[in-house]
């Protein structure tokens, strides 16, 4: 019996170093980035257990024709101060892709926004 127990705790230990060592690959990696263009339209700090900045930019290719929704989520609190700062105005988000994290505890999107550029009409 206490051989299985301490089998059962290393399997244990393991699986969580390993889960430990996905999310932080994850974080840091970037799968994609680049910078889109628009106006911001909802921006709101959100979650019960672990709050993010959640956003929704409206991007608009031409006038008069319907417009794209780009969700993406802010995790620097001076990035979501200029971003609240400067709402209805045009701007670029500057933005990483990271696909694969293990919890929506990281955001509820997987477009993290690392710098916000105000751009002239």
């Amino acid at each position: 019996m206490k051989t299985f127990i301490k089998w059962l705790l290393s399997l244990v230990l393991v699986g969580s170093l390993g889960l430990a060592a996905y999310t932080w690959i994850m974080l840091n990696w970037s799968y994609g980035s680049g910078e889109r263009a628009g106006y911001v339209q909802k921006f709101s700090n959100r979650g019960y257990v672990c709050k993010t900045w959640e956003g929704e930019l409206a991007m608009v290719s031409m006038p008069g024709t319907m417009s794209e929704k780009f969700f993406f989520t802010v995790h620097d609190l001076a990035v979501a101060q200029k971003i609240n700062d400067n709402l209805g105005k045009k701007v670029a988000l500057k933005y990483d892709q990271h696909i694969g994290l293990p919890s929506s505890c990281f955001g509820d999107t997987e477009y993290f926004v690392s710098g916000v550029t105000v751009l002239e009409q």
